[in-house]
């Protein structure tokens, strides 16, 4: 439940920074469609969910979902150094 409002309040500092800065702003270039940012709480619904059928699968989507984020992503770094 924790990582799921993480994923939210993360969601919702993304957008108001881009809404702050405009859409055309180094960082809404930088995140293009933003894939993990969207996928990830989506995958905390499912695993929450899947919990009470399918603990395994719970334990397999969060674990997905933090390698997935482990992976470094060089969209913000690429653009801050342009």
């Amino acid at each position: 439940m924790v990582s799921l409002l993480a994923a939210i309040a993360y969601y919702i500092l993304k957008t108001a920074i881009i809404a702050e800065q405009g859409p055309h702003s180094k960082l809404a270039v930088a995140l293009g469609k933003d894939l993990k940012g969207k996928i990830s709480p989506v995958l905390y619904v499912a695993g929450i969910l899947s919990t009470f059928f399918y603990p395994w699968i719970a334990i397999g989507l969060y674990a997905f979902v933090a390698l997935m984020w482990l992976v470094p992503d060089r969209r913000i770094e690429s653009m801050v150094d342009q």
